[in-house]
């Protein structure tokens, strides 16, 4: 699955910073089971490619399986021969960008400024982390949407909860990527669970608009 199609289902980011390569597809299950098909393993995990490379096996045709923290062409490749489809990157590189989209994967970079936002769409990224989001705040959403071309996609990501997910979706963003708010070492899968079906419902009613 590619991460628009994902982002399409469900505007989530699943973001599984910590996890070990032996609990992945069973945490992967319980969030694609509550709705949410877009998971990322940041690379400063404990084996983050063993994690997805089983997240590719076992859940690569439910789910858009992703890398975070990506910070070198090198990481790309290693990432793209694991068969993860997209990259996320809390910082704007253009070679990382354009060795994503070389490669056919999907290139979010972080960027917190219009001058970032521009850099890579001409880098050529059509989906942009705007991190970290509760610094910036949703109102800059708007702001930096008038200076985007169209078909550019905002993905919130950085202090993003239940409590706050419909703000930004309303303010504009194409989704909303949430880590510890959702998923942390050690908690119960069934937590969990009861967490990420949470976060679906309260989104619902902005999705319905």
């Amino acid at each position: 699955m590619r991460l628009d199609d994902a982002l399409k289902a469900m505007p989530v980011v699943a973001i599984l910073r910590g996890v070990q390569p032996d609990e992945a597809v069973a945490v992967a299950d319980v969030l694609i089971g509550a709705g949410i098909a877009a998971i990322e393993v940041p690379l400063n995990s404990p084996a983050p490619i063993a994690s997805i490379e089983r997240l590719v096996a076992a859940c690569g045709g439910r789910a858009a399986i992703g890398a975070g923290t990506v910070l070198t062409p090198r990481d790309v490749a290693a990432v793209a021969a694991a068969g993860c489809n997209y990259v996320v990157a809390p910082d704007i590189r253009t070679s990382v960008v354009r060795a994503a989209l070389a490669l056919g994967l999907d290139a979010v970079p972080g960027i917190a400024t219009p001058t970032e936002a521009l850099c890579a769409v001409r880098a050529g990224a059509r989906h942009l982390k705007l991190f970290p989001a509760s610094v910036i705040g949703s109102g800059f959403v708007g702001a930096l949407a008038a200076v985007l071309p169209p078909g550019v996609a905002i993905v919130a990501v950085g202090g993003i909860t239940a409590a706050n997910a419909q703000t930004w979706l309303a303010a504009g963003v194409a989704a909303i990527g949430t880590g510890s708010a959702l998923y942390r070492p050690g908690r119960p899968l069934a937590q969990l669970g009861a967490d990420a079906a949470a976060l679906v419902r309260e989104l619902a009613p902005v999705l319905r608009r």
